[in-house]
């Protein structure tokens, strides 16, 4: 079956099964290695990419699923988001396992105009599990980053 989406903003035409995880075609047709499997079962958040905006884990959707749809990965963010750098200055990644999950999962929250209150960002966040910093420093990295991108 061929399937056709947007990712990180270039149009792709693929063959592929249309029941492979989107998870498997990232990684291994697309060669977008940043999105990560954790548990492969929808658990932890690793693999966590936008689908048409919005936070999916792609261990548990179809490639068929995406159709027509607009996806991006980290590598989509192309390194300079306000989140990604303050990741970094927070120390809120030691493995980095779940870090691009959690900076996809959190993006809309620093995007918004609104300030995220510290419980919105625990919420959002819920489904990222992090088993190396713990996760007030990612806490303290999704506010700063907010901060940062909404300076005036």
């Amino acid at each position: 079956m061929r399937t056709r989406f947007t990712l990180n903003g270039e149009s792709r035409e693929l063959e592929t099964h249309p029941m492979r995880r989107l998870l498997d075609v990232l990684r291994e047709d697309c060669g977008l290695t940043g999105t990560k499997e954790g548990c492969g079962e929808g658990e932890c958040g690793a693999c966590t990419v936008l689908v048409d905006g919005e936070p999916v884990v792609s261990c548990l959707m179809p490639v068929a699923q995406a159709e027509g749809c607009e996806l991006v990965t980290i590598e989509g963010l192309g390194g300079d988001h306000p989140l990604q750098r303050s990741i970094m200055a927070e120390v809120g990644a030691q493995c980095g396992i779940c870090t691009p999950g959690v900076v996809l999962a959190a993006k809309a929250l620093v995007d918004a105009p609104r300030k995220p209150t510290l419980a919105r960002v625990r919420e959002a966040l819920a489904g990222n599990l992090c088993r190396c910093t713990g996760y007030e420093a990612i806490h303290r990295a999704v506010l700063a980053a907010h901060a940062e991108r909404h300076a005036t």
